[in-house]
């Protein structure tokens, strides 16, 4: 599949606000902190048309609660990566229902994976739960205030998604890996920037 990147379009900080209002309907009972990250909420970044939400719970331990409510209303669960990541909970939300798209509502295996670029169309929402507390909340919210107000960094992260949308990927996954050594080593620049805007 190709990634298809999208000019910035300012209704993506529209989208995550109607996103937020919903998932707080449904997990609002966990007091939940909701941030828009990754490259829709960076003003002048292209991007997939996908809007990347980071929900910070007060307790690790609260992390399966969100499960059921989510599942109920539509959202697909990927308890797959929680070996990889048990800190993390993962859900994608579709445009529409996942019986519309012959998706199961938890992928807990690697055949349950969507493969196709239909499914991928369809994404409107990444949601990441994480504990508000933790380095992983910290690094995701650093990498985004980096970007904001640092254009260089930001030109050279557009340029490279730009070169990999070019290429042809077997899923996001893979898309996603090409970026990561660049991912990486701002976000350790972005962290020791961040800290001293704390201090």
């Amino acid at each position: 599949m190709k990634i298809s990147l999208k000019k910035y379009n300012s209704d993506w900080p529209i989208q995550f606000e109607k996103q937020k209002e919903e998932l707080l309907s449904y997990i609002g009972f966990l007091n939940p902190k909701i941030e828009h990250i990754g490259s829709t909420s960076i003003k002048g970044l292209s991007a997939k048309p996908i809007i990347d939400i980071l929900v910070g719970l007060e307790k690790e331990t609260d992390l399966d609660k969100v499960i059921q409510p989510l599942t109920t209303n539509n959202y697909i669960y990927y308890p797959i990566y929680n070996k990889e990541m048990p800190y993390r909970r993962f859900f994608v939300k579709h445009k529409v229902s996942p019986q519309i798209l012959n998706v199961p509502t938890i992928i807990d295996t690697e055949e349950k994976i969507p493969k196709t670029t239909e499914e991928h169309n369809q994404r409107l929402a990444h949601i990441h739960i994480l504990p508000q507390k933790s380095e992983h909340w910290t690094r995701h919210i650093a990498f985004r205030n980096y970007l904001r107000v640092s254009p260089q960094i930001k030109n050279q992260y557009q340029e490279l998604k730009q070169y990999l949308s070019e290429k042809k990927w077997e899923d996001g996954n893979d898309y996603s890996q090409a970026k990561n050594e660049f991912i990486k080593r701002e976000e350790a620049n972005a962290i020791k920037w961040f800290l001293k805007q704390l201090d």
